[in-house]
């Protein structure tokens, strides 16, 4: 099981049957009510999607600044310098800008930084050398927003300085011509949630004027789509139509390094939706920035020659492979360093090391914090200098954690999320201390626990057809605020389970009823599932049309995986009747029988018990375990008589047992010389019954 608890949604079937009478389908009317849309004419307003940004670039603070600055450079003929980022986002936001500024005729210098050499923001040996190229402008797409010192260095060499970042703001903004972020605190702009290619995009559409926001848009909304999408910023307002139309024009897009991507990728000519973006286009870009090559990513979304673009697709596509194994070493070396811990380090992991790649530091924190349900801080030593990337958990801010820590830091930046900074390898154990310190502080000592979110547990199995599947497309494009659906299937049943890609993944097929479905579960071996043929289940998935060989099939992409916590039918009436006996109800002759085990059950029982609770306390979901504890005990009935036994052994004193939900909590008491079992009211009830029944034969 990889999530602790899963937040299951329970949808009013009232509504669902509301959302159906008025056309909507099964699984897109379960989702809906799920997310809190009740009615036909709320549906309908989220569901819709505007064809272009209706807000003014213009009310974005200091946009006139920027507009009026890099008209007059365009107009003058200066050389521009576009300062970018290495990231996705960074990359299309400087590709996007660039693009436009050339058709205006402008001279141009791109600069994005190294992920290694240079790390991230402005720097002033960048700033000097753009300086020295003759630009007399200087605009930061997707950063410059903490570059304080840098923008003043740029000012003293007589470089102007226009910033466009959408990161959080410190207290004092960089002395530039225009600082444009919706996050500045005296920016009025109602949508807060735009990436850096957003606010790179509006500040195009303020430039061309009013005029030509339509054509501009369809130029550049693909690029800007794949910087959102790639940053993962909340799906809703100016990010959803962004993102709806850049993927509706993607496959008609004038950059053709992207269509020569989506053919190295194996995407070209297929539909293409956020999860294709986020999971391989993404990657595939991401992997240039990660491996010190940003510029590679850069060239190829410019590239107007197809062959080059080609090439160039290619080249990427490598270093995504070479990322990846990069990425694998590092995450099962850090794995080793969070083993050997204290637990008061585990709140956040910090964790350092002088041979990991700088690149890819960032992602394998994503993958711990996942992993470990908190935040992770990696850092790449270097020369007694540490790199850091972290990634939060649960919500937490990591940028008001690191702000707590400035005095420890030599910089730092970011948002809530996903941040940066520069430490001093001596400062490193006292970073950990007082960030854990911190962590357990703002979370009130709860730490999370990894949670996985569920709109709804698919009830009617029967309805859940290709067609229905489809129609959860109208929910598109995901992201933050919006995620992909997540169902649930309880109480399903394990009919096979064989291990796919050389033994890398798992392929199932499950059952509930009559209704049977086809699962894949990536990533994980027969081992790590822990789940055999024939095994009841809780199963959580995505819904998906696979095509193999030209046929398409529904499938089920499972994230996650339990021992079922819904009783079958059998064990719902072994529950019911044991907490009649226990309430003193009705026990008929035949249940009598039922309930009645041997003394050598009892002390198998007894012997697994003592055997798993040696080392101390117990928590876990209580119908798994008594499945568990019933083979180990055997015998027929074993899952009522183990049932029963427990409920004597702590009723004897010999245990003590709390149940709460779903969840159970089980300890051994400390010995009290020898117990009568037989002691036990409800043994005595039992016998008694039993006796009265030979007595009422003839």
């Amino acid at each position: 099981m990889k999530f602790k608890k899963w937040n299951i949604s329970k949808p009013e079937e009232r509504d669902v049957a509301l959302l159906r009478s008025a056309g909507y389908p099964y699984l897109l009317s379960t989702v809906l009510a799920a997310r809190g849309v009740t009615t036909p004419e709320g549906a309908a307003e989220y569901l819709e999607r505007d064809r272009s940004l209706t807000i003014s670039p213009m009310l974005m603070r200091d946009m006139d600044k920027a507009v009026s600055r890099i008209q007059r450079a365009i107009s003058d003929g200066e050389t521009i310098a576009v300062f970018g980022d290495y990231d996705v986002d960074g990359i299309t936001s400087t590709v996007l800008l660039l693009d436009y500024l050339k058709s205006c005729g402008a001279h141009c210098l791109r600069y994005i930084p190294r992920r290694i050499e240079d790390g991230y923001g402005l720097s002033k040996d960048a700033i000097k050398g753009l300086h020295n190229q003759g630009a007399t402008l200087m605009i930061t797409v997707d950063c410059g927003i903490t570059g304080n010192d840098e923008v003043d260095f740029a000012n003293s060499l007589g470089l102007d300085v226009v910033v466009t970042d959408h990161h959080e703001c410190k207290e004092e903004l960089p002395r530039a011509v225009a600082v444009v972020d919706p996050h500045r605190p005296d920016c009025h702009y109602p949508f807060k949630h735009l990436a850096g290619c957003g606010v790179a995009l509006k500040l195009v559409l303020a430039l061309g004027g009013e005029n030509r926001e339509d054509a501009l848009f369809a130029r550049y909304c693909t690029l800007a789509a794949i910087g959102t999408i790639a940053d993962v910023m909340r799906m809703e307002g100016e990010n959803r139509t962004i993102v709806s139309c850049g993927l509706e024009a993607l496959p008609h897009t004038d950059f053709v390094g992207i269509h020569a991507l989506l053919k190295e990728a194996g995407l070209l000519g297929k539909p293409i939706t956020s999860i294709q973006i986020g999971f391989v286009l993404s990657p595939r870009i991401n992997a240039a920035g990660r491996m010190g090559a940003a510029d590679l990513a850069a060239d190829l979304l410019e590239a107007d020659d197809p062959a080059q673009a080609e090439l160039l697709a290619k080249r990427l596509c490598d270093l995504n492979r070479e990322r990846q194994a990069v990425e694998q070493a590092i995450c099962a070396d850090a794995i080793g360093q969070i083993e050997k811990l204290r637990s008061e380090e585990r709140s956040a992991l910090v964790l350092s090391s002088e041979a990991w790649h700088q690149g890819v530091v960032g992602i394998v924190a994503s993958r711990l914090s996942e992993k470990y349900s908190c935040p992770s801080f990696m850092i790449y030593l270097k020369d007694g200098t540490g790199k850091g990337s972290c990634r939060s958990y649960g919500g937490f801010n990591l940028f008001a954690a690191l702000d707590a820590c400035s005095d420890l830091l030599e910089g730092f930046g970011g948002h809530e999320l996903a941040a940066g900074f520069t430490i001093q390898e001596s400062n490193i154990d006292a970073f950990r201390q007082r960030m854990n310190r911190y962590v357990r502080s703002a979370m009130d000592g709860e730490l999370p626990v990894s949670s996985l979110d569920i709109d709804a547990a698919i009830t009617s199995p029967g309805e859940v057809t290709l067609d229905q599947v489809e129609s959860l497309s109208h929910l598109e494009p995901y992201g933050a605020g919006n995620s992909r659906p997540v169902f649930a299937l309880l109480g399903a049943t394990v009919d096979s389970i064989q291990s796919v890609g050389q033994g890398r993944h798992l392929k199932l097929r499950l059952s509930k009823g009559t209704s049977r479905f086809d699962a894949i579960f990536f990533s994980v071996t027969e081992e790590e599932c822990g789940i055999t043929a024939g095994s009841r289940v809780d199963a959580a998935f995505y819904l998906q049309a696979n095509t193999f060989r030209g046929t398409t099939t529904l499938q089920l992409q499972l994230i996650d995986i339990r021992p079922s916590l819904t009783p079958s039918r059998h064990e719902a009436a072994d529950l019911e009747l044991l907490h009649r006996l226990l309430d003193g109800g009705p026990v008929s002759s035949q249940e009598t029988a039922r309930l009645r085990a041997s003394r050598e059950q009892y002390a198998a029982c007894w012997v697994a018990l003592e055997r798993q609770l040696r080392q101390g306390k117990l928590e876990e979901e209580r119908l798994p375990y008594l499945r568990r504890l019933a083979v180990r005990t055997g015998g027929n009935e074993s899952f009522l008589r183990t049932a029963l036994a427990l409920t004597v052994f702590q009723e004897r004193g010999l245990i003590s047992l709390h149940v709460q939900g779903d969840a159970m909590t089980l300890c051994l008491n400390p010995a009290r010389g020898k117990v009568d079992l037989n002691a036990c009211p409800y043994l005595v009830r039992l016998r008694d019954a039993a006796n009265r029944n030979r007595g009422d034969q003839p």
